[in-house]
């Protein structure tokens, strides 16, 4: 997978890309099917102005797609936390979309029957 970090100021930079290493090892194990060189990710930071809060921006390109993720946050470190929890939401949710698990839903037993629900035989 490539890695692109874009405006990241210098005293940030060392705390997101140890953060960051974390959770690209596990979104390595969640795209280990697709070509290593096909999976490009792309991370930005902005600081909002009068506060202090980070968003970190995350954009994954996929053969089949492009994810985007923000995460807001006080610190850095929450911030690429937040980001990195829900573009892991949205890969597993896309690759279930590429297997088609919503036409293989199984049917769930329905558990212990009540009294008013026993089958009658009249």
């Amino acid at each position: 997978m490539k890695i692109t970090y874009s405006h990241i100021d210098p005293q940030f930079r060392d705390a997101i890309e140890l953060e960051s290493a974390r959770h690209v090892e596990r979104l390595n194990r969640l795209l280990k099917r697709y070509p290593p060189d096909t999976a490009q990710l792309h991370c930005s930071m902005e600081k909002t102005p009068r506060r202090t809060e980070f968003g970190f921006i995350v954009n994954l390109t996929l053969t089949a797609g492009v994810l985007h993720a923000t995460g807001y946050g006080a610190d850095v470190r929450t911030s690429v936390k937040a980001a990195f929890a829900e573009l892991d939401a949205q890969v597993k949710k896309h690759q279930a979309k590429l297997r088609k698990d919503y036409i293989w839903k199984r049917k769930r037993d329905r558990g212990v029957l009540k009294v008013g629900e026993l089958p009658t035989t009249s």
